[in-house]
């Protein structure tokens, strides 16, 4: 690791629901990659073991007394985490430890290093197509080329993250919503391609298609809103000028 990775505490972040099957497994090997790695595992309301299992692993673990949803349990993590870094990774095994070296080693002069998909995705066709869409969408609305807009796999600096995590959703677009309003603030993103990471190894995907990508849609348009309004005045003042004429 460079200087700044040696000199900065990191805190890795783990929400979790009904996730006994990896997340033990998973935060053992945080563990053995760094033993002085803050480990945070987000029980948010499961029904299975995920919390003893997380425990026993060697985890500081806090436990919600329902389900609220990702975001939320995201929330909860990075509000008592000590590190100056902020690793968040799912807690599904779909991201590798090993990678969170170079999540560290990239993200000097950068406020977040997002891990980025490669290669050809094993989503169905139409989550590919809408994925596709709401990156279209993300990039207009941004003006930045975003080349993974949903990754769950990022280092963030910790004064940052917790500076805009009041707009955090509770459900799953926490994702997009950090990657729009770190843009849309100002601050600079290093996108970071990992070979490594799937898209789920254990358990089902607990996103619905439709009504999550309007979700998504609705999010962005309330983070350029505030951070950007224009973006969405003019187009929609010239569309309703031309209709009206």
């Amino acid at each position: 690791m460079n200087k700044m990775s040696k000199t900065n505490k990191v805190s890795v972040v783990l929400p979790a629901y009904n996730e006994e099957k990896s997340v033990g497994k998973l935060v053992r090997e945080i563990k053995t990659l760094n033993n002085d790695f803050e480990v945070i595992v987000v029980d948010d309301g499961s029904s299975d073991n995920t919390f003893a299992v997380a425990q026993s692993a060697g985890a500081f673990v806090i436990k919600h007394p329902y389900n609220i949803g990702n975001g939320a349990a995201v929330k909860s993590g990075v509000r008592i985490a000590n590190g100056d870094i902020v690793i968040l990774m799912d807690a599904d095994g779909q991201h590798s430890p090993k990678d969170i070296p170079k999540l560290l080693t990239s993200i000097d002069n950068f406020d977040m290093v997002v891990g980025t998909r490669t290669g050809r995705s094993n989503l169905s066709w139409y989550r590919s197509i809408g994925n596709k869409i709401l990156i279209k969408v993300a990039e207009f609305l941004s003006g930045h080329k975003i080349p993974d807009l949903t990754s769950g796999f990022r280092a963030i600096r910790r004064e940052k993250l917790r500076e805009l995590l009041h707009l955090f959703p509770n459900r799953y677009s926490y994702p997009t919503t950090i990657t729009l309003a770190i843009l849309k603030s100002g601050y600079f993103i290093r996108y970071l391609p990992l070979d490594s990471i799937n898209r789920r190894r254990e358990g089902e995907s607990k996103l619905q298609p439709i009504r999550d990508g309007i979700r998504f849609i609705n999010i962005m348009l309330r983070i350029i809103m505030l951070f950007d309004p224009q973006k969405i005045f003019i187009p929609s003042s010239i569309l309703f000028f031309t209709i009206g004429c």
